[in-house]
């Protein structure tokens, strides 16, 4: 049996991860800060298939706790996927004059040191897998930016970087591949209380090509694809319904 673990894995993307790899028979390890969303996985999942642990994996201590449980918990078998997908979803942060040092360091760590932590620590335990992959969750962002998005581009820039360099260093047993993401629609995956409906317009879903918004689900997807393509790595997949192919002006 196989085993995954997925950082930010409580809501959105990471919670579509999980599933969907709980889903196929693997076993599933979740990181999040979010304890409310873990419990709610924790309650739907068997135990002996699922690993929930609160954690903020931008610090180093949190990792290092996370990691010993999780250790116990393999008991020795190996970690055949990595998803490094935590990180600050709102990618705003005003005008750049008033931007405090503090929070630009706050989307750089929930992104970009939070990928380093948790791969370090993961990596002994990707060595013992046949076939071990890592999938980091970049965003379209990282090559096109929308104002007033400093640091969340820079922190997926960063981690798009991250990605070939630890794809040459960890290869061949290990690959290393980016997914971006563009438009995904996170409301229906959402911890109960946080959980809504999606309401688009239509000129939201004329602006893909594929003519609508994304899904977690094709995320899930995609980690899925990369995990089994034995001869990708150091990749950036672009996954947003073929919007960052189309010029698009404003009328």
């Amino acid at each position: 049996m196989q085993t995954i673990l997925t950082t930010g894995a409580g809501n959105g993307i990471g919670r579509a991860i999980t599933m969907h790899f709980h889903g196929m028979g693997w076993r599933v390890i979740g990181l999040d800060r979010d304890a409310e969303a873990l419990a709610e996985l924790r309650d739907a999942l068997p135990r002996e298939k699922a690993l929930f642990l609160t954690c903020d994996v931008g610090r180093e201590s949190d990792v290092a706790a996370a990691f010993a449980r999780i250790a116990e918990w393999l008991g020795g078998d190996p970690l055949d996927c990595l998803v490094n997908n935590a990180g600050i979803a709102d990618p705003y942060a005003g005008p750049l004059e008033k931007l405090a040092l503090k929070d630009w360091q706050a989307w750089i760590d929930a992104c970009l040191t939070a990928a380093f932590l948790v791969t370090r620590a993961s990596l002994p335990h990707l060595r013992r897998a046949e076939g071990a992959s890592i999938a980091n969750i970049s965003s379209t962002r990282a090559v096109m930016s929308e104002p007033e998005s400093f640091a969340y581009a820079a922190a997926k820039g960063g981690l798009d970087a991250l990605t070939h360099a630890l794809a040459v260093s960890l290869g061949p047993a290990v690959r290393v591949n980016a997914i971006r993401p563009g438009w995904i629609e996170t409301g229906p995956w959402q911890k109960r209380g946080a959980r809504r409906d999606p309401d688009h317009r239509p000129k939201d879903r004329s602006q893909h090509p594929v003519g609508r918004i994304g899904r977690p689900e094709d995320i899930a997807e995609a980690v899925a694809y990369l995990h089994g393509a034995g001869f990708v790595t150091g990749q950036h997949l672009n996954i947003d319904g073929g919007m960052t192919a189309k010029m698009i002006y404003e009328h």
